[in-house]
């Protein structure tokens, strides 16, 4: 703000239901054990609610932007037929303070390659928002605009919604318990940047119904 994590070390046997889990820091859990990691924490919720799912193959580097998770994906060439593919990907491209124009393009084509992955069905996709890191304790010493920040991750979410609602893909809304809770100590890793466990449970419980709304 290294490669590809498969399933975590000592994980249960396989279930069945293949899910693919893609993105950044935000997907890979910096900071925070494998456990910790919401696309895990949510493969878990959904197997408490009797949906045989495996827990996710990880594509998600921290630091990545939309171009290098394409470029990861186009490397790992992970085989389609995914039951379930999450996508968490910009963060990056706004804090490198890239235009707005090519994250929307290449968030399309990655949301195209994410259908593609689930066998061409978008209601196997959720994608995720871009939670607002301008609350928390590294954003404030960082001398940068927090305000500014807002409003680019704004410009942002609401460019993947639109892309999202074209396509049939959920997209579910996390910033803004990202804002109401991301300036709190048990919700942080200790950069005072990346989300704890705690966070990601939150994202979890919000990611939750529309994950089993796509299982169904």
């Amino acid at each position: 703000m290294g490669a590809e994590v498969g399933l975590a070390a000592g994980t249960i046997a396989p279930h069945g239901l293949r899910y693919l889990a893609l993105g950044d820091s935000y997907t890979i859990g910096e900071g925070v054990d494998d456990a910790g990691r919401w696309p895990v924490q949510l493969a878990h919720a959904l197997r408490a609610e009797g949906i045989g799912i495996d827990d996710p193959r990880i594509i998600a580097i921290t630091g990545w932007t939309t171009d290098e998770l394409q470029a990861a994906i186009d490397q790992a060439a992970p085989e389609p037929g995914f039951d379930l593919v999450t996508l968490l990907i910009g963060v990056n491209n706004q804090y490198r303070g890239r235009p707005l124009d090519e994250y929307l393009q290449q968030f399309q084509a990655l949301l195209a390659h994410a259908i593609g992955l689930a066998g061409e069905r978008p209601q196997r996709v959720l994608v995720l928002s871009i939670p607002d890191w301008g609350v928390t304790p590294f954003a404030a010493g960082s001398g940068r605009d927090l305000a500014q920040i807002a409003r680019e991750i704004d410009a942002f979410n609401q460019e993947a919604r639109i892309a999202c609602n074209r396509r049939g893909v959920a997209f579910v809304d996390i910033t803004p318990v990202s804002r109401r809770h991301g300036g709190a100590a048990d919700m942080l890793t200790a950069d005072g940047l990346h989300p704890s466990a705690a966070m990601y449970a939150l994202w979890t419980a919000l990611a939750l119904p529309a994950a089993r709304n796509a299982l169904a």
